[in-house]
Order: structure tokens, then sequence, then C-alpha cells
């Protein structure tokens, strides 16, 4: 397939393009900053744009991994958001129909799930998250615009069959938390794969698979995450003692993380559960816990990539 790719020169993307070109697909990057990846430099807000890449009618799909993330709230007005996150998405989306695309992958975000009170970790035990999980309350304009562009890929699906996969990505990120400090980043990267992280590898491979899989979907959101090793029956002792939990499910944890001086988180807050991401498209990350620890174990660098000097192209 003739696949548009969006984001092609960030992060995401410059590992997700040559993921699709292995699969024998070829590959059209269209992004606001050049890329190695990159054929098409320009904003999805721009109608026109857009409309062009569809004009020779060769596109057979569309990974739209593009978009003003996070970090951009201090960068970028609410207007910014709305212009690339809402009406970007729905120029692409019109573009895909009329020219009779056959899939639409839309890469969303776990944060849009994470109310205030959430976030504050208020709760006596860690919140499960899954794709019932509500009512959504996105605390930030990131959140409440990425809610909108799923809103459009279910109309999308509804008014004109258009396939469309939206998936929530859980954290993949290579800079630092702009919010939370008290860990090493590779430390906090590698707690966050007990319940809220994945590598940019295997959030590549979903995108992969729902692009695969979309017409025999239809229309489905799936979070994309790293499994968790805890159970539902868990979530009060994470929030009371996660370091006890963890060392239920990897005994030897504890000695492994001293050996880098890192620390076990104490306390849990949330999980996400990525099982039906398992079950709809064939997805299970490769990168967990458990391989940060076979890492340790031989003395290797865990597959966590962390770069605190990270900067995306929407902040060039």
């Amino acid at each position: 397939m003739r696949v548009l790719l969006t984001g092609s020169s960030g992060w995401l993307g410059r590992f997700l393009a040559p993921v699709l070109r292995a699969a024998g697909h070829r590959v059209v990057g269209f992004d606001v900053a050049p890329g190695v990846d990159t054929d098409v430099v320009a904003s999805v807000a721009d109608g026109g744009a857009v409309a062009g890449v569809f004009a020779d009618g060769r596109i057979d799909a569309v990974i739209h991994a593009g978009g003003l993330h996070k970090p951009d709230i201090a960068r970028q007005p609410p207007q910014a958001f709305v212009d690339v996150n809402v009406t970007g998405t729905l120029n692409l989306l019109q573009a895909a129909v009329a020219a009779g695309c056959g899939r639409f992958v839309f890469t969303s975000t776990t944060s849009l799930m994470i109310s205030d009170a959430i976030r504050r970790e208020d709760a006596e035990a860690a919140v499960w998250l899954d794709e019932g999980s509500g009512p959504l309350e996105p605390r930030n304009i990131y959140g409440v615009t990425k809610l909108a562009a799923e809103g459009l890929c279910r109309d999308a699906w509804l008014t004109h069959r258009l396939p469309c996969v939206v998936l929530r990505t859980s954290r993949f990120f290579p800079e630092e938390d702009d919010t939370h400090r008290a860990l090493s980043g590779e430390n906090m990267k590698a707690n966050e794969l007990l319940y809220r992280r994945l590598s940019v590898g295997d959030a590549a491979r979903a995108h992969l698979l729902a692009l695969e899989r979309a017409p025999a979907v239809g229309f489905d959101v799936l979070i994309v995450s790293a499994p968790t090793p805890f159970a539902r029956q868990e979530a009060m002792a994470l929030k009371r003692d996660a370091a006890a939990v963890i060392a239920r499910h990897f005994p030897d944890a504890a000695a492994l993380y001293a050996t880098r001086g890192w620390t076990l988180p104490a306390s849990i807050g949330r999980v996400y559960d990525a099982s039906r991401a398992e079950a709809v498209l064939g997805f299970r990350a490769v990168d967990d816990f458990a391989s940060v620890l076979a890492a340790l174990r031989r003395g290797e660098a865990p597959p966590v990539a962390h770069d605190a000097d990270y900067v995306g192209p929407h902040a060039i």
C-alpha cells in the first residue's frame, strides 16, 4: 500500500516509516519539519496542502501520527491545538474519504483519560484504566483536542464507512518528564513500564498491525501500552505499598535496581490495561518491565529510550 504518514519527522515517525517499508509499504511522509522520511513539508491544518497529497488518487491508507503534544502547551496557544489536532484531523479524514482510501489509523493518547482527580491520585486504590473507563474529562487542551479528533474518526466510520482504528498510546517520549523530576529519566521510564509506558518500537509495531487489520476492525479505540503484570484485585495494594506487590511478581527487582542506584515506586496510582489491543489486533508489547530486569541481569542497558535533550519538530 501507499501510506500517507503524518508526523514523519517526529519521534514515532522516524521509527514507524522504516517498519512500514520493511512490511512492503511505500511511505509518503508529511510533517511541518523536514526529515529523512518526510516528502511534504506542511501542516495538516493546511487543507490545500493535504488535498494536494491526495490529488493523484494514489494514497491507499493514512496513519495520522502527527500533531501537537503535551509539551507544546508551554509553547503554543490553544487555537493552535484546535487547528492542528482537530481541523488537521478533519482535513485528512475528508481527503481520505474523497480519495476512496481503505483505512485510517489515528495516534491518540491515554492522556485524555486522565482527569485532575486521577492525576492527583487521591483514591485509596490505583485506578484501573481500560477502554470502558469514564466519564472522560481531559485536563488540558491537548487531551480535549485529541478526544475531539477521536470523535471525528468515529464519525468518518459511521457516516462514510472509512475503517478507522484509534490507538491511545501510553508514554513513549524520550525526553524528561516535564512535571516529575524526583528520579532519573531511565529509572522513571523503567518504573512506568509496569503501568503506563511502552517503547517507541512497540508503538510502531502496534500502528502496523492497526493498519493491516483496520478493514476487519471497522472502528475501534484501543489502549496501547506495555502489558502490566498486575491484576485488578491488586489495585489497593499497589496504592499502599507498590514495592511489596512488585516483589511478589519480581523477587529480584529490588536487588537488580540497586545495581543501578534506582528506586522502585512506593505507590502506583493508575494502571493502563492494554489487553484489548491484544485481543483485537494481536498486539502485545515486547519491551516490558520483565525485559528491563532481564537487561539488568545481563549488565546491559534497559530497553527504554531516554534523551533529556530531545526536542520534537514542533518545538523547532
